[in-house]
């Protein structure tokens, strides 16, 4: 593929799915700023990996695996980032507010609760409410099925002993 084709289908493709970058910046980014400095940082890594992409495997699931390495290694390098900030920032993930007070107090909730996982397991949340399942989230997050499960329920149950108090 030459460089101008290359360049047009990773524009194409990075068009068609760029809800994963602002997502996973939103997600992760404890600032405007650094939401936009990780979408940018995300993005390049994404290019740089294109030439490795395998067309043969969707789209999506390498894109979120890159980010969320993007994403994640920058928060285990920043000491003082303690979730506290993301918590406006999730409303990009988790949806806005419904509404009635009840639901928009469920959704503030759920918006602290998933502000105050660590990285990987806000990843694994990210996932598991964009409806993947538990073969993409592990393909994505380089871990096995089981492993996704297991974790997956002990958020639940901890959101659930959260949710109770």
């Amino acid at each position: 593929m030459s460089g101008s084709a290359r360049h047009d289908d990773f524009i194409a493709r990075l068009t068609a799915h760029t809800g994963i970058v602002r997502k996973v910046a939103a997600l992760y980014g404890r600032s405007i700023e650094d939401r936009r400095d990780l979408e940018q940082e995300i993005t390049a890594q994404l290019w740089r990996a294109f030439p490795a992409y395998d067309a043969a495997r969707p789209f999506p699931t390498w894109a979120y695996r890159i980010a969320l390495n993007v994403a994640i290694s920058a928060a285990r390098g920043d000491v003082r980032h303690d979730g506290a900030d993301t918590l406006d920032a999730a409303g990009d993930v988790i949806g806005d507010d419904g509404g009635t007070p009840e639901r928009d107090e469920a959704l503030a909730r759920l918006r602290g609760f998933i502000a105050g996982l660590d990285a990987l397991h806000r990843a694994l949340m990210l996932l598991y409410l964009e409806e993947h399942n538990y073969r993409e989230i592990a393909d994505i997050l380089g871990v096995s099925e089981t492993n996704v499960a297991t974790k997956i329920n002990r958020v639940k149950q901890k959101l659930r002993a959260q949710l109770e108090h």
